[in-house]
């Protein structure tokens, strides 16, 4: 962290450009390395006032709703590509109107749709999405493919007759896992839909890959890339979100009050609740610039949130120093699953959002309040 957080008004999230053009510097290498094409999985980081500095690189989207799907277009100036679990028919024809391709997530829904594809011509493409049966994420709630799964059509429920019309196929099973892991994924999805693959025009592999995080085979992944186009003479898709703006922003509190029940807890005015749900979701403990373990540094506290919610606890963590009421807490790698999930719960305020570059410095983009809240109410 190079900006200075003792004057942020807080809460505030804090997207480092400087970070996240360098996670986008990767993105370029790939692309230019494979000639696949990275689409922005808007449903992970929606944060649209930097999306001058992506679109040089990601130049379209890949949207999950309507409301996504309108975003991507109106801020890339590109259709999407869109894939939802279920599509409201009374909003199909809209949403057709945003898209460059449509993922249908079983043929019982591409068959109602089709109909209406025909009518609408050839200014989108349809693809189905594929449950490769084959996963290597550890929690079950992020698996994609663990049984009785409502994502993607299996080899025992595929319907090679209904694939007319369909020219591409969708996977997504992936959590923060490396290339080899993406590497046996295709494997499992060839001995099951090989044959059709090379029917195929493109094929997307989805996202949840770390690939930015700094240990993440690169050139393994190109590797894959490079093979499956040679192979199937096939346009290949990745949709990273995380990814993008992994290690590329922050979270910023203040210390509001100290309190002691047989550990120190300090109460900050941003909550995990609210804040940045997937700490509690997952639950995972965040990185605290300059904290640590609990049983490294002489000062030990649990960081709580501001809600109502018992569960609302940051972790615990060690500090070199007291901490007081009034101190900034900096909480590390809070863009990805921040923004785009965030909630107004208990009437707490949406946090302040800015960005920071060594060159220009910090620049507040949206401050929240009042209105935020009740808007969402009636």
């Amino acid at each position: 962290m190079n900006f200075e957080s003792s004057n942020i008004p807080t809460p505030c999230y804090v997207c480092d450009t400087d970070r996240l053009l360098a996670n986008l510097s990767i993105y370029e290498h790939i692309q230019k390395t494979t000639d696949c094409q990275v689409l922005m999985a808007l449903k992970c980081f929606a944060m649209f006032s930097v999306f001058p500095l992506i679109k040089p690189v990601i130049r379209a989207a890949a949207a999950s709703s309507f409301c996504e799907a309108r975003l991507g277009f109106e801020e890339f100036g590109e259709k999407v590509h869109l894939y939802a679990v279920a599509y409201r028919e009374e909003e199909f024809q809209d949403i057709a109107q945003y898209a460059s391709h449509i993922i249908f997530n079983s043929f019982s829904e591409w068959d109602r749709y089709k109909p209406m594809v025909r009518e609408m011509g050839t200014s989108f493409q349809c693809g189905i999405r594929i449950n490769p049966e084959y996963s290597e994420v550890k929690r079950e709630i992020y698996d994609s493919c663990r049984p009785f799964s409502r994502l993607g059509v299996t080899k025992a429920e595929f319907q090679e007759d209904r694939l007319s019309g369909i020219s591409g196929f969708h996977i997504h099973s992936h959590t923060q896992n490396n290339s080899d892991t993406l590497e046996r994924t295709i494997e499992a999805l060839e001995r099951n839909f090989g044959h059709l693959l090379k029917k195929m025009k493109w094929v997307n592999f989805g996202g949840g890959q770390q690939i930015t995080d700094g240990n993440y085979d690169v050139e393994r992944l190109c590797q894959i890339i490079r093979k499956v186009k040679d192979k199937y003479n096939i346009q290949v898709y990745l949709e990273p979100g995380e990814s993008v703006g992994l290690n590329a922003g922050f979270l910023v509190a203040t210390v509001r009050d100290i309190i002691r029940n047989d550990i120190n807890i300090a109460i900050l005015d941003t909550s995990a609740t609210a804040h940045m749900p997937l700490v509690v979701e997952e639950p995972y403990t965040p990185r605290v610039t300059g904290a640590d373990a609990p049983d490294i540094y002489p000062h030990v506290y649990q960081l709580g949130g501001c809600s109502c919610v018992a569960s609302d606890i940051i972790g615990t963590y060690s500090f070199p120093n007291k901490l007081s009421v009034g101190d900034k807490i900096v909480i590390e790698d809070m863009l990805p699953y921040t923004m785009v999930r965030n909630t107004t719960f208990n009437g707490i305020c949406l946090p302040t959002i800015a960005t920071f570059s060594k060159g220009d410095g910090l620049k507040f983009v949206k401050r929240f309040g009042y209105n935020d809240y009740k808007s969402r109410l009636s």
